[in-house]
């Protein structure tokens, strides 16, 4: 394994710097290239000035399954439509049930600019169809569905609905948090009903994604259960009610917020904070959340 700072030098590599990768790259031992995708995924994550675009594609026709899944993942910011055709390739023919579940998930980027008429209706359309067939065949894998179904639901036609009622009765808990995760990307309000009555669901998972639901449809209505939610047993749960009321906004919600950034506690203490700090940026005086910003004390990494 390489030192990280050499591993810089895989950033924005020219034509002739991915050819010479390409020569190298398959004779690599194939813990080497699944850690050196992972390593190169992480750095792109913490730093978004790098870009590695060229070699998570060239990841894609990787014979490793690990490599190809991460490669997906290393792609997850781009918006380069000629990405689509190669996804919907993974999602059809890949062997590898983890490496069409990441291929269906990073498809759903494309479902949401085609929604927002950010891209040309072909590859749109063409991520669509691929995902919506994927999200219909009942022979694939469940992890597969679900995370199709997760990425339609940008779309929230009468299509997407339908199918969201179909994974919210299934028996497959799995399938049914996945529902839900849907009701609340499609911000169609339809689904306020649902997502609060999974609130108190006695999974963890689907209390999170029901939480983090009511945050992206802005139900005002949930807040008392949000704020009964921010003193859940489960750490993650606690976070997603207090993101949620961040979303929402509102008096009782900034007070909720206010009392929990005082919490002897410091994860949930910051997690307060940060969605005061969303809840004064969407519905405050920026003024005052300049203001904070500037008495907070600085982050290590930026000193």
């Amino acid at each position: 394994m390489p030192a990280q700072s050499l591993l810089y030098y895989l950033s924005d590599l020219d034509a002739e710097g991915i050819a010479r990768v390409r020569l190298v790259w398959p004779g690599l031992p194939v813990e080497l290239r699944r850690r050196l995708i992972t390593c190169l995924v992480e750095m792109a994550e913490a730093d978004f000035e790098l870009n590695f675009g060229e070699v998570f594609r060239m990841g894609l026709e990787d014979e490793d399954a690990e490599v190809r899944t991460a490669s997906i993942e290393g792609l997850w910011e781009d918006e380069d439509v000629r990405l689509v055709p190669l996804l919907v390739t993974r999602l059809q023919d890949d062997e590898s049930a983890s490496v069409r579940a990441a291929a269906a998930q990073s498809l759903g980027r494309f479902i949401l600019l085609g929604e927002l008429n950010k891209i040309h209706p072909e590859p749109h359309h063409m991520a669509y169809q691929a995902v919506l067939a994927t999200c219909q065949d009942e022979h694939e894998d469940i992890e597969v569905q679900r995370r199709a179904l997760e990425s339609l639901a940008y779309a929230d036609n009468e299509t997407v609905i339908q199918l969201i009622h179909k994974a919210y009765a299934s028996p497959h808990e799995k399938m049914r948090v996945s529902a839900v995760f849907a009701m609340g990307r499609s911000a169609n309000p339809y689904w306020s009903r649902h997502v609060r009555q999974e609130l108190f669901s006695p999974n963890p998972e689907m209390r999170y994604e029901a939480a983090r639901a009511c945050g992206e449809l802005q139900l005002r209505e949930a807040v008392a259960e949000l704020e009964e939610l921010a003193d859940d047993v489960d750490a993650e749960v606690q976070d997603a009610a207090l993101w949620a009321l961040g979303q929402i906004g509102g008096d009782r919600a900034r007070s909720i917020l206010e009392r929990y950034c005082l919490a002897d506690n410091e994860a949930t203490r910051s997690a307060a904070e940060a969605a005061l700090d969303e809840l004064e940026f969407m519905y405050g005086d920026l003024s005052d959340f300049f203001a904070r910003l500037a008495m907070s004390p600085p982050d290590d990494d930026m000193v």
